[in-house]
């Protein structure tokens, strides 16, 4: 396929985690990528090794950034079939120290940059009838201690994306989310302690951890002609986190008692 003819995406935060995972599956499947991502060093080392990206550095959460990425997709590529709002920042405490600032930062990142990055580039994605797959989280479904302002931000986001559906469905933008749940990311695998994961484990009925190729897997078959009658749908991706209920660990394994 030539350079020209290849389909192209933008994915924020795609300098690591299910954002690089997501950038080298389109890559895999033929597109062209702009990858954008505020840590400079790390999304031109990363972008330095693969072939039909283009990296640029920015901050989703700033109107100024987002209409310079514009910009340079406008430039570089010309045009946008898929955008992938995927720029995320974590910061898990308990409640009642959760700064002003703290919670600022979460949602300016999580909420805001999808918002101003799908407002900046709909007139681009409408020409090409075009798609957004937003990131959102478990964390937006269920609630959990220590995450007030990140779990909030995710389920603002999950409606964001349904409000984006039902209005820019009339322009032919395809607007979903995907869900992660627990993902072996290196983030994780710092923060989560073997008993953390343990208990995770005995929460989710696939008993693992997801990986990042299979977030991926599912943003890109959204952004794909395969999804092409699918919109305002929030897609966990989960293990079946967000279907189990209690008492898994205990009923694990165990024949079902008369009545069960």
């Amino acid at each position: 396929m030539s350079v020209e003819a290849r389909p192209k995406a933008l994915v924020t935060g795609a300098a690591r985690g299910i954002g690089l995972a997501t950038t080298k599956l389109f890559l895999e499947t033929g597109w062209q990528v702009a990858m954008v991502d505020i840590d400079g060093d790390e999304l031109h080392r990363t972008a330095g090794k693969l072939d039909h990206v283009r990296a640029i550095v920015a901050d989703v959460s700033d109107p100024d950034q987002v209409l310079r990425i514009e910009q340079q997709v406008a430039e570089h590529f010309g045009g946008l079939r898929a955008l992938v709002n995927n720029a995320g920042v974590a910061d898990f405490g308990p409640i009642r120290q959760a700064t002003f600032e703290r919670w600022r930062a979460v949602m300016a990142t999580n909420l805001d940059g999808p918002f101003l990055m799908t407002q900046a580039f709909t007139d681009m994605l409408a020409r090409r009838r075009g798609a957004v797959v937003n990131v959102t989280s478990i964390s937006g479904v269920r609630a959990s201690t220590l995450r007030v302002a990140y779990g909030t931000s995710k389920a603002a986001l999950a409606h964001l994306t349904l409000q984006q559906a039902v209005e820019l469905g009339e322009l032919g933008i395809r607007v979903n989310a995907v869900a992660p749940g627990p993902v072996d990311t290196k983030l994780a695998l710092a923060v989560h302690t073997p008993e953390i994961r343990a208990a995770y484990h005995d929460a989710i009925p696939l008993n693992r951890y997801g990986r990042e190729e299979e977030i991926a897997q599912a943003i890109v078959f959204l952004c794909s002609d395969a999804a092409s009658y699918i919109t305002g749908q929030v897609l966990g991706a989960d293990g079946g986190f967000s279907a189990a209920g209690v008492g898994l660990p205990a009923l694990r394994g165990r024949e079902p008692a008369s009545g069960e």
